[in-house]
């Protein structure tokens, strides 16, 4: 985890969804570079994309802002 990854939670849990373009935005960084990030949070199962381009926070990432989950546990799916 980064803190790209925490700001890019932080994002999805105050305003409920978001965008990559909107998630750039509002923490200063590249937008290819929220993309790519929301691609890996995707895969541990922190976020969810339940259309293209439209990014939430999963319960998953809820337990990891609360403080009730490691990162190290997770694994990628596939894995």
């Amino acid at each position: 985890m980064t803190r790209s990854d925490d700001e890019i939670l932080e994002y999805l849990e105050s305003e409920g969804a978001g965008t990559p373009k909107l998630i750039s935005e509002s923490t200063g960084r590249n937008n290819n570079y929220i993309t790519t990030r929301l691609r890996k949070l995707e895969s541990y199962g922190l976020v969810e994309r339940p259309s293209r381009g439209f990014y939430t926070l999963s319960g998953v990432g809820e337990k990891y802002l609360e403080g009730d989950l490691d990162a190290s546990e997770l694994e990628p799916d596939g894995e």
